[in-house]
């Protein structure tokens, strides 16, 4: 995963955390709803002012927006993986597997 994508994760885990729609957080921060979708799913650089109006409305600190290395969920794990094999060529794809299956059984 990018750091956007990291970033725009932890975001998204925190808001849930706190049980809060992506629309309720976009009205209490005044963020527009499609750029706060946009930097949830990695897609945008969220400018600082940005991400304090985030972290304040989410009641964090603001570096928790950027632990993100040590909580990984499920998801992020997910797509982690799926990064991994997207940039994979065939030998690494064949290893992989060969991994994996041993791993799964």
């Amino acid at each position: 995963m990018t750091k956007k994508e990291l970033i725009g994760a932890r975001i998204k885990s925190l808001r849930n955390s706190k049980n809060i729609t992506q629309e309720q957080l976009s009205e209490r921060t005044g963020i527009n709803p499609k750029y706060l979708s946009s930097i949830e799913r990695g897609k945008e650089n969220p400018t600082l002012n940005t991400l304090i109006r985030l972290s304040e409305t989410l009641d964090v600190d603001l570096w928790e927006v950027f632990e993100f290395v040590q909580e990984e969920s499920p998801v992020m794990r997910k797509n982690l993986l799926i990064s991994l094999i997207n940039e994979a060529n065939d030998e690494q794809l064949k290893l992989a597997v060969k991994i994996f299956r041993a791993i799964m059984h």
